[in-house]
Order: structure tokens, then C-alpha cells, then sequence
């Protein structure tokens, strides 16, 4: 406050509530003289007394009563910027933009989303839905705060999760009986599936997963579109098992035994502390006992 500290508006205030010097330094759990002489300073300062004092009596002169609101404001202003500074030094305030593929969002995903805002208001969420190979392009720019990734491994890693694969026939599919697949028995089959462009961590694993690369017979970026195109019957497909959300009456989805996909949630930088709050909640709802068995939390790093 140039050469006005904090404190000698805090004295101020303290002396022209109380109108007692006595009462002034009791409140503020100082003595007297102190307190005195502190005013005596900040009147030679302003260059006006802004108290007139008798043995009797003290009041505001016309300089300490125009002073008055102006420094409960500023001691008001002081105590908001502190506590915004300490609220977003615990990441309850702020702002934190996540990335996240489009499948993800069939998992607890929104129910992380939901607790996050139901306990942390102030932060604004920004969600942004990309493919894996742009999050982690997005990552590296510095242009989301988090994402979650399809892939075995990412730098920035904060917590790592796994998830069931399960394979889409049609309906009519001669393997339907079959209470759970084997991934070789899908070896000769067309496939409907994804450009590897678009994740290619996530294509990979798979690939090294079932032990061969699928016959694709039609490629699609949505997976809402792959599980229609299965159910016209030009092919199968495989995915992470949260896609079973959007199998319709024309699809039959069965798990592939022995087969998981690894789901990474990163930061591109040292994550803030809003950040730090979004894991803890993703762990606490992910790795809950009425999380479904398609997703579970297998491991958070030292960063969290």
C-alpha cells in the first residue's frame, strides 16, 4: 500500500471502531503505547491527525472519517486476495481443461465429473473430447491440463488404469453362442475398426494383445459408428468394454478372455493443484466398490 502497511490500517480501523485507545490495543492483543505510537506515524504520513484525543474523549477528525470506509475495504480486499490465494493453492478455484477420448466417457467418467463439481464448484471444468493422438499433441503444447489416454505409456503419467476388452458381432454371428472369445477364433474375421492414426498406442496394445493384426474391412473414428456398422453385418470388432454401452439389438457383445487396455490419465506439465484434485477424485470413484469390473484403478505414481 505504497507507504501505508497493512497493519497501521488495521490499528486505524481497531482505534475508530473502538473510539478508545485502551479498548483498541485489547482487541488488536497488543499494548497501548505501541498501538499509540503506530497511529502517531501514520498521522505524520498522511500529514492530518485523523483522531482528536482528551483525557476523556477520542473521535474522528474529518481526515479519519473519510479515511474509515476506504480502509475497511482495503483490509477487506487484503483478506479475499489471501483467502483466493489459499483456495487456489488447494485447487478449489481456478480453471482445468481435460481432454478425453470419446469412449472414455462411457466408463464413471461423469460421475468423476459430477463429485469433482459437486465438491470443488469454484473450478471451472473444461472438457474437451479428442482423439488420443491429439491429446497427447495437446499435452505436449501445453493446451489441456489433463488427458486421458488409450495407450501402455505416456509421459506426464499421473495415475494408470485398466479395462476389459470385449469383442462386437452381429447378431447372427456363428461365434455368438460362445459365453466368453478367445481372441484367436476372431483371427480370419473382416473388421470394423479405427484408423491406427488416431491412437496408436491404443491400436498396438491391442494388436500385441489378441496376437494378430485385424483384416479391416471398413475403418470409422467414432465408436458409435463402428457398433452400428458391426450390426449391419459388414464385421466384428474389438474395444475397450465400456463400448458395450452401445450395442443395440443388432450386436451381441462378449468378453475377450485374458484381454485388457490400459487407460493413463497425464498432465503435459507439473500438474496444478486443481489438477492434483481431479486425480484424487478419479481415484476415490474409479477404484470404489461399486465400480464396475470393465474399469479399475491399478496404479497412481509418486506425481499425484
Amino acid at each position: 500500500m505504497n507507504e501505508y502497511e497493512l497493519s497501521h490500517l488495521r490499528y486505524f480501523v481497531a482505534v475508530a471502531e473502538e473510539l478508545h485507545f485502551g479498548r483498541a490495543a485489547a482487541r488488536l492483543h497488543i499494548s497501548q503505547p505501541p498501538l499509540t505510537q503506530q497511529i502517531q506515524r501514520l498521522e505524520e504520513r498522511i500529514g492530518f491527525a485523523l483522531f482528536e484525543r482528551s483525557t476523556r474523549h477520542t473521535a474522528l477528525t474529518s481526515a479519519g472519517a473519510a479515511m474509515l470506509p476506504i480502509a475497511r475495504a482495503a483490509i477487506e480486499t487484503a483478506a479475499r486476495a489471501v483467502e483466493a490465494a489459499r483456495r487456489a493453492g488447494r485447487g478449489e478455484s481456478g480453471e482445468l481443461v481435460l481432454a478425453t477420448p470419446p469412449s472414455v466417457m462411457l466408463t464413471r467418467l461423469p460421475k468423476v465429473i459430477r463429485d469433482f463439481r459437486r465438491t470443488t464448484p469454484a473450478v471451472e471444468l473444461r472438457l474437451r473430447e479428442m482423439s488420443t493422438a491429439a491429446i497427447a499433441e495437446a499435452l505436449s503444447r501445453g493446451e489441456v491440463d489433463l488427458g486421458f489416454l488409450r495407450c501402455p505409456c505416456a509421459a506426464g503419467e499421473l495415475a494408470r488404469y485398466t479395462e476389459g476388452v470385449v469383442a462386437v458381432l452381429p447378431k447372427k454371428h456363428r461365434l455368438v453362442s460362445n459365453r466368453k472369445l478367445r481372441a484367436e477364433q476372431l483371427a480370419n474375421e473382416p473388421f470394423v475398426f479405427f484408423p491406427r492414426r488416431l491412437g496408436a498406442g491404443f491400436f498396438d496394445e491391442l494388436v500385441d494383445t489378441i496376437g494378430f493384426v485385424p483384416r479391416v474391412v471398413q475403418e470409422a473414428t467414432q465408436w458409435s459408428t463402428i457398433v452400428a456398422l458391426v450390426e449391419t453385418g459388414i464385421g466384428v470388432t474389438i474395444g475397450p468394454a465400456s463400448i458395450a454401452r452401445l450395442a443395440g439389438r443388432g450386436s451381441v457383445v462378449l468378453p475377450l478372455a485374458g484381454v485388457q487396455t490400459t487407460l493413463l490419465l497425464a498432465s503435459g506439465a507439473r500438474p496444478n493443484a486443481a489438477a492434483r484434485r481431479f486425480v484424487e477424485t478419479c481415484s476415490r470413484v474409479l477404484s470404489g466398490s461399486d465400480a464396475p469390473a470393465s474399469i479399475a484403478i491399478r496404479r497412481a505414481t509418486q506425481r499425484v
